[in-house]
Order: C-alpha cells, then sequence, then structure tokens
C-alpha cells in the first residue's frame, strides 16, 4: 500500500503543478467546462472521463489479435488462435451517466457498466481535472460445471479517473482502481488494486499518439507472474466515430480480466496488436 499511496501523491502534484502553471497564464473568468480532454470514452485497454451527451446511443467493437512474436507466419498475430473481441452497446440517459452491456468472446463473458461524470475541468481552471467513476458487473459464461457456485461466475471493477487537457495538443490521466473475481485459485487474492496514468497528444485536428500505462499494487504471491498492461498506438476521430490502432501486453479487453490475470511482458512474446471502434448516434 506504501506503493499506491506514493504513486497516488506524486500524481496529484503533477495535476496539481500543470494546473498551477496554466492557471497563472489564464486571464479569461469563464468558468464554463473546458473543451474535452479526449474524444472518446475509450482509450486502448482503459476507460476515459467521456461521457457522451444525453441520449447518445454508442456502439463499440473491440478486437485483440495474438501475439506478434511468429511473425510473417500468422502475419504478427493477426492469423493467430485465441483472438478476442468485444462487442458493446452505451446508452446516456441523462446528462453524465451511461449503462451498457457488452459480450466478449474470451470466457463469454457478459458485463454490464456504469459510467457518471462527477466534475468537469473548466476553462479558467478553477476546477483543474475531469472527474468520472466507472464501474461494472461481469458474468463469466463457460458451462455451469465450472462453477461449483452460480456467484463463482462473478467479477465486479471499479475505478475513478482523474484527467486534465493540459493544452491544446496533450491530455493526461491518472485511475485507481480495484478490481475483484469471486472464485480464483486458492492460492490466488481475489482483489486487486491497481492505478495508471495514459493519455494522448494530438499531432493534427484528427489524429493523435495516444500511451497507457497500467501497474498492480498487490500481487498473487508467485502464483502467477503478473505484469502491467503496457500500450501505445494511434487514434483518428471524427465527431461521431472514433478509431484507435495499438500494440498491447494486454489480451483481455475487460479491466478485472486484465488486471487480475496479465502475464504478458512487454517483449515479442507478449505483445499483440489491437483496435478499438466506437460509433455514436444521438437520438
Amino acid at each position: 500500500m506504501k506503493t499506491l499511496k506514493t504513486i497516488l501523491i506524486c500524481s496529484c502534484f503533477f495535476l496539481s503543478g500543470i494546473s498551477q502553471l496554466i492557471a497563472q497564464e489564464e486571464d479569461s473568468t469563464d468558468k464554463q467546462p473546458a473543451r474535452a480532454p479526449f474524444e472518446s470514452s475509450m482509450l486502448m485497454d482503459n476507460q476515459t472521463v467521456i461521457v457522451p451527451t444525453a441520449k447518445t446511443l454508442q456502439m463499440d467493437l473491440v478486437h485483440r489479435f495474438g501475439v506478434i512474436e511468429n511473425g510473417l507466419s500468422d502475419f504478427y498475430g493477426l492469423y493467430a488462435p485465441g483472438a478476442n473481441v468485444r462487442l458493446g452497446l452505451n446508452y446516456t440517459v441523462i446528462e453524465d451517466l451511461s449503462i451498457g452491456v457488452g459480450y466478449s468472446k474470451l470466457n463469454k463473458y457478459v458485463d454490464f457498466n456504469l459510467k457518471y461524470a462527477i466534475l468537469k475541468q473548466t476553462k479558467d481552471w478553477s476546477m483543474p481535472v475531469s472527474m468520472t467513476y466507472y464501474g461494472n458487473v461481469t458474468i463469466n459464461g463457460n458451462e455451469p460445471e465450472n462453477f461449483e457456485d452460480p456467484l463463482h461466475r462473478l467479477s465486479y471493477f471499479s475505478q475513478l479517473i482523474f484527467a486534465t487537457r493540459v493544452g491544446p495538443r496533450l491530455s493526461v490521466q491518472v485511475t485507481p482502481s480495484y478490481s475483484h473475481f469471486n472464485a480464483v485459485d486458492s492460492l490466488m487474492s481475489n482483489d486487486v488494486f491497481g492505478v495508471g496514468i495514459n493519455g494522448r497528444y494530438k499531432f493534427s485536428p484528427q489524429m493523435s499518439a495516444i500511451f497507457d500505462y497500467n501497474q498492480q499494487l498487490n500481487t498473487h504471491d508467485g502464483v502467477i507472474d503478473l505484469q502491467p498492461i503496457i500500450a501505445f498506438g494511434f487514434e483518428v476521430s471524427t465527431s461521431s466515430h472514433a478509431f484507435q490502432v495499438f500494440v498491447s501486453t494486454a489480451q483481455g479487453i475487460l479491466p478485472q480480466q486484465n488486471m487480475v490475470y496479465n502475464e504478458n511482458k512487454f517483449d515479442a512474446s507478449g505483445l499483440l496488436i489491437g483496435f478499438n471502434i466506437t460509433r455514436l448516434w444521438n437520438f
């Protein structure tokens, strides 16, 4: 837990320092929300602070291929077995609150999620960060004989997302999280705490470089060799679409799956290609 405290304290000082620096240069007294720090509600393996406007339907198509270590023999994992995919639908029922459901191929996971924007960064930096809560409840859809109790199918994820738009090009997030599985191996921990830092750098009106790092703060005492989730790539976005292509160490798509079970290292044996596509419709 000392590591958690250190990371969170450093993150707060980092965001506060940026806030003070830019606030000194701001003459505006406008208390309106600043421009959104991200174009999409997803950033590779993470959520962002973004909640679409009320009465917006969002469709997500998320794909992870196999690891790249076999090179051209399986086209760097694109034709490898074991690819994972998720199809999700989210709807913003009222301003700042969305609910959703998704289905993933791996373990036939069905997830129900909720996202609520609590704070929004202002143009004059009187509120220097945006803050959003994200959580899900997930059901493992494998055959009943795999579970001693129906409740063993369930897992949970909760996260607070703190983001700041540093300037017209750079946005960053800090993401403390908690993951829980009702049933794991007897020597593993049911609960994993984590923290991440991720963001984007815009180099054109529609294109950005994106990065993601998520670190577990407790381990499974050597039962499995937990590894951090590291990803980087590019995003192309419009007013209603976002497309992200990247490499990542996480084969799982659901965040609790990655935080509790990821063993992929940052090398050819653990890296894989992925993409996210989001589409918005307003009603």
